[in-house]
């Protein structure tokens, strides 16, 4: 049976990506001074520092600047230190950010297998025909090789979107199928909007820097401190709160910029909520619960 179309375009995902990959905007961005959506840059062996998304609510996808790795993290940071087998906040934030540090690479056999697993956890019913694939597009990659996407959030933008597909399917694939809500005719790709996701939060979290920089950022260390998942499971909230903010505000394709504004400054208030002890006290946790 052929499966339907995910996203319900007026047209095609995939001529949108070959425009943009081709160096030109869409023919929906010409002459407009926002920056193509689902443009990244080519990143290798580098660790990546994320700019502020732009107060002028256009549609693009985050951008992405590039420094050497390890740059801003001369010194460690220090916490006090935790008693028995438990780790401490220190030794938890230096391993999310190992993680961070991991850029997704195609001659490694362990990243090729994860995406791979992706995929049979996406469509188990159908086989892959190869790494490199058109049919990729049907997740909401912009081509046929995922790895090009990869490359501007690492390898902890897959093992966020495996670890949703595993820890919460039936959110998961509401999400990747637009199964929710009055939809809109031009819907946002949804693989490349999780890459975002990533992005955002590694940037509102100062997890780019040697230690937190603002209260958000310290508080999600106490988080990180009692569930080293937490920041998979923050994602994973986050994904779905951005999905809700999306239909509330009959969002479309260029305005994914602004829904993503929108769903950092509501994380933000939650994570400051008083008497929040774990990630899964966050009120909008129950998203990825209700059925």
């Amino acid at each position: 049976m052929k499966r339907p179309n995910l996203y319900r375009l007026r047209r095609p995902i995939r001529s949108i990506a070959a425009e943009t990959r081709a160096g030109d905007a869409p023919r929906d961005l010409q002459n407009s001074d926002r920056t193509p959506v689902c443009s990244f840059p080519a990143i290798t062996n580098t660790r990546v520092v994320f700019d502020s998304m732009d107060d002028r609510g256009g549609g693009s996808f985050v951008a992405v600047r590039r420094i050497s790795q390890g740059l801003e993290r001369g010194n460690v940071y220090h916490s006090s230190s935790s008693s028995g087998d438990f780790p401490s906040t220190e030794e938890c934030l230096q391993r999310l950010q190992s993680r961070i540090d991991v850029a997704y690479d195609t001659s490694i056999t362990q990243h090729q297998e994860a995406l791979k697993g992706l995929w049979k956890l996406v469509f188990p019913e159908e086989e892959l025909h190869g790494i490199v694939s058109e049919q990729w597009k049907e997740m909401g990659w912009q081509g046929k090789d995922p790895s090009t996407d990869f490359r501007g959030g690492g390898f902890i933008s897959l093992e966020n979107l495996l670890y949703f597909a595993k820890r919460f399917p039936k959110s998961f694939q509401d999400l990747l199928r637009k199964q929710v809500g009055d939809r809109s005719v031009w819907e946002y790709p949804f693989a490349v909007a999780g890459i975002n996701i990533t992005f955002m939060l590694i940037q509102m979290l100062g997890l780019e820097a040697v230690k937190p920089r603002s209260i958000v950022g310290e508080t999600f260390l106490r988080f990180l401190s009692v569930n080293e998942s937490a920041f998979d499971i923050l994602y994973c909230i986050a994904f779905k709160l951005m999905d809700q903010q999306w239909l509330s505000m009959r969002a479309s394709y260029m305005e994914f910029n602004t829904v993503m504004k929108s769903t950092r400054r509501q994380l933000e208030r939650e994570i400051m909520v008083e008497d929040i002890t774990y990630i899964e006290d966050m009120p909008s946790y129950s998203l990825l619960l209700s059925q």
